[in-house]
């Protein structure tokens, strides 16, 4: 026979005793983050079909050496910010859904990436070779995307536990991409102030440098984890035996 308390939380009672289940937390936004459960997945799908279309339609720029946000001054350039608006819905939706899970450092992780990446979505790039005198818009848009892809691998960490908790068979896969977000995140670190300062210098198979290619990894961890975590957040608590 199961039972729920006011507290949400429910117990069953069993031959071999009383299994009681963890109270699941909801956020003030979980009402909200509930209404269409597959929308975050399809934002991240669209989201994803919208850099590769822009990325086989602009062949003559080199994915080693430049990094995706310059594409939006290419061939059907505007699919470009399309996606990284889709993928802050995304993350919106996700830090609705976990905002009961993990503290308040995780959770002020997953709004500063939410915010970095709506901020890059909202301001356009420079074009390709730019690099000693950045517009306005490129500095709004390259502070905003750092802090995001920063602050992505922090709550990556922070929730690993709480979502594995919720998931158990993903722990393996969450912690792979963690580290995946933490060591590609570093790597982008590195390339980024070498371009800043005074124009790339650390070069890689023949590319100037390789800050596009290290940006596309960070991407590819940062998207999977926002997948896994969307599926991690939609499970229960493990159930806990009194």
């Amino acid at each position: 026979m199961t039972t729920t308390t006011q507290d949400g939380t429910a117990t069953a009672t069993t031959g071999e005793g009383t299994a009681t289940a963890a109270p699941e937390v909801r956020g003030p936004l979980d009402r909200f983050a509930r209404i269409t459960p597959l929308a975050p997945l399809a934002l991240i799908g669209a989201g994803v079909l919208a850099m590769t279309a822009v990325e086989l339609l602009n062949p003559r720029y080199d994915l080693v050496s430049e990094t995706l946000s310059r594409y939006v001054h290419g061939t059907a350039g505007q699919l470009l910010p399309a996606s990284l608006l889709a993928v802050a819905a995304a993350s919106a939706l996700l830090t609705a859904r976990l905002w009961g899970t993990g503290g308040r450092a995780a959770r002020a992780a997953l709004v500063v990436w939410t915010a970095g990446i709506l901020v890059a979505g909202l301001f356009p790039a420079d074009p390709p070779g730019h690099y000693h005198r950045p517009s306005p818009s490129e500095l709004v848009h390259g502070n905003a995307a750092f802090l995001a892809f920063a602050a992505l691998p922090t709550a990556a960490v922070l929730l690993r536990r709480a979502l594995a908790a919720r998931r158990p068979r993903l722990r393996p896969a969450l912690t792979a991409l963690a580290a995946a977000s933490v060591l590609t995140t570093a790597a982008l670190a590195v390339f980024l102030v070498d371009v800043m300062d005074g124009g790339p210098s650390l070069g890689f198979a023949g590319a100037p440098t390789p800050v596009g290619l290290v940006e596309r990894l960070v991407l590819a961890a940062d998207l999977g984890w926002l997948v896994l975590a969307l599926a991690a957040g939609s499970g229960r608590g493990r159930t806990r035996r009194a």
